[in-house]
C-alpha cells in the first residue's frame, strides 16, 4: 500500500459508527487523529482542527451545508475537506460552496464493518483540485492505506447508481410487504424462500428505513429510477413476464 499523505486529520461525526470505524483505521496507521462531535463549539473546533491536513465529515448528507459553515472559519487551504455521505452531488455542491480550497466526494460502499473477504470499495469524486500532487490522488493514496480500494467516478453516475442499489432497493422492498392485503393470514403458506426475504427485509425496514428514507430525498436521481421501475411492473400487469425474466437474467450472464 501507498503511503499516506496525510499525517494531522480531523473526522467531524467521530462518534457515529463510520465515523468510529475511519478514526480507528487511521490511528492504527499511525495518524494522528482529532475525533470531533456534537457539540461543536468554537474552542472544540479550534483546537481539533489545528494543523489539520484532511477534515472528514462523517455526517448525514442534509447536514454537509451547516457544518461546513462551522468550519469554514477553521480550516484553510491545502487542507482537504472530504465527506463519507451515501449520495454526492447535494455534498459535493455544499462543501465547494462552503469552503475555498480542495474538496473531494467520497462513499464507503460498505457499513461500519467491512467484510473480511471483499475488497471493501470507496467511491471518489473530485470536487476542486488544488496542489500537486492533487487532493484527488493523495485522498486516494489515503484509502488504500486504510485497506480500502478507492476507484474514481463522477457525482451523477455515483448517485444514479446508488439510485438503483440502495434506494430502489429499499422501496420495493418496503413496497411489496406494505402490499399485503390487511385480510390475508399467510402463517400456514409460508415458505422457506419467503422466509429469507423476510429475514433480508427486517433490519432494512424495522432499524435502516430512516437512513435510506433521507438518502432517497438528498439523491437527484431517486424519482427517475422510481418512474422507470413502475414501467416494468406495468409490463408485468400485462403478462409479459418473460420479457422480464430475460432482462432480469442478464445481471448472471454479464456478471454486471
Amino acid at each position: 500500500m501507498s503511503r499516506a499523505p496525510f499525517s494531522r486529520l480531523a473526522i467531524v461525526g467521530a462518534h457515529g459508527k463510520m465515523g468510529a470505524l475511519f478514526a480507528a483505521r487511521c490511528e492504527a496507521a499511525g495518524m494522528d487523529v482529532a475525533r470531533l462531535d456534537r457539540p461543536l463549539t468554537e474552542d472544540t473546533l479550534a483546537r481539533g482542527l489545528a494543523g489539520a491536513e484532511l477534515v472528514c465529515l462523517s455526517v448525514p448528507a442534509q447536514a454537509v451545508a451547516a457544518v461546513t459553515a462551522l468550519l469554514a472559519a477553521f480550516i484553510k487551504p491545502p487542507a482537504v475537506l472530504i465527506d463519507l455521505c451515501s449520495v454526492k452531488t447535494l455534498p459535493l455542491r455544499d462543501m465547494l460552496d462552503g469552503y475555498d480550497g480542495p474538496v473531494v466526494g467520497t462513499h464507503p460502499l460498505f457499513g461500519p464493518v467491512p467484510p473480511v473477504d471483499a475488497p471493501n470499495r470507496v467511491a471518489l469524486v473530485q470536487g476542486r483540485e488544488q496542489g500537486h500532487p492533487g487532493p484527488l490522488t493523495a485522498v486516494a493514496d489515503w484509502t488504500q492505506r486504510l485497506g480500502f480500494t478507492p476507484f474514481t467516478t463522477t457525482a451523477a453516475e455515483h448517485d444514479t447508481a446508488m439510485a438503483y442499489i440502495q434506494g430502489l432497493n429499499f422501496v420495493t422492498t418496503v413496497a411489496y410487504l406494505a402490499a399485503k392485503p390487511n385480510n390475508l393470514e399467510l402463517s400456514r403458506f409460508i415458505t422457506p424462500s419467503f422466509t429469507r426475504r423476510l429475514d433480508a427485509a427486517k433490519k432494512l425496514v424495522l432499524e435502516d428505513a430512516p437512513l435510506f428514507t433521507a438518502l432517497i430525498e438528498a439523491n437527484p436521481h431517486a424519482q427517475d429510477l422510481m418512474r422507470s421501475f413502475t414501467r416494468y411492473l406495468g409490463i408485468a400487469a400485462g403478462g409479459d413476464i418473460d420479457l422480464l425474466v430475460g432482462r432480469a437474467s442478464r445481471w448472471w450472464e454479464k456478471n454486471t
